[in-house]
């Protein structure tokens, strides 16, 4: 723990880590963003499909925060620090899910089944198999898309530095997680609603653009958080060895 750059590993890698598995296990919720803000829906058509507003998994609140610290990583410990956070992410989300499956084929215990509430009764087991048990086809459109999209994040990244040096981190962490989300808001819907549930192909590509529309605004708003985070960084580490591992991150992706 001396070590400040395996200690900035730890933090950074175990903050993706659980910000990842939050965001799967809380987008069983869709929620509507215009009323989340008091407003009425949006009705917006793309490909035909009409009526069509910001109604969101929850795991979205997360997602672009994951794809910032994608980007972090990136900067300090290249590809390779990105690749084994992603896998190993992917590793425990799959564990995660694994160990729901297992839980709900447990028998319930017959005093926990039902709870009185202020909206009436409540069944229990039905209410936890139903939140936690999402449909295979969602769980692994939703690990394909992540490791595909992270992939792309940690290419684009370096493609793009390629053009700035170690300037215009806004310009290569936005750049590619535009093109990483872009990517990963279809990879998703395409896997678990056009080939798991056989949804039209206009309405899949309709609500991944509205969900891209959204994931779009947040990572140009999330810019400046880089640069805080950045700074933080370099302020633990300083200036010396912070530029190191820049340079040696960037280095070893290229190679």
């Amino acid at each position: 723990m001396h070590d400040k750059k395996t200690t900035l590993f730890y933090i950074l890698g175990t903050f993706f880590v659980a910000n990842a598995l939050l965001a799967e296990f809380i987008g069983v919720k869709i929620f509507s963003l215009e009323k989340w803000f008091g407003l009425d829906p949006i009705n917006l058509s793309f490909f035909g499909e009409s009526n069509l507003s910001f109604n969101l998994t929850a795991g979205v609140l997360l997602w672009p925060v994951v794809f910032i610290m994608t980007d972090i990583i990136n900067e300090y410990f290249g590809k390779k620090g990105v690749r084994f956070m992603s896998f190993t992410a992917a590793s425990l989300i799959t564990y995660a899910f694994l160990m729901i499956y297992f839980a709900i084929g447990l028998h319930p215990a017959d005093f926990w089944i039902e709870r009185e509430t202020e909206m009436g009764v409540l069944n229990m087991s039905l209410a936890f198999n139903t939140i936690f048990g999402q449909g295979l086809w969602i769980i692994f459109g939703s690990l394909v898309a992540f490791l595909i999209g992270q992939i792309i994040d940690v290419y684009v990244f370096h493609f793009l530095r390629s053009f700035t040096g170690s300037s215009k981190i806004w310009f290569r962490a936005t750049g590619s997680t535009l093109v990483s989300q872009f990517i990963d808001s279809f990879v998703v819907l395409l896997i678990a609603f056009y080939f798991g549930a056989g949804w039209d192909l206009s309405l899949v590509l309709a609500i991944g653009l509205v969900n891209y529309i959204y994931k779009f605004t947040v990572a140009v708003f999330l810019t400046p958080l880089l640069y805080v985070i950045h700074f933080l960084i370099d302020l633990y580490l300083g200036k010396e060895l912070s530029h190191k591992m820049i340079e040696e991150a960037a280095k070893s992706s290229r190679s």
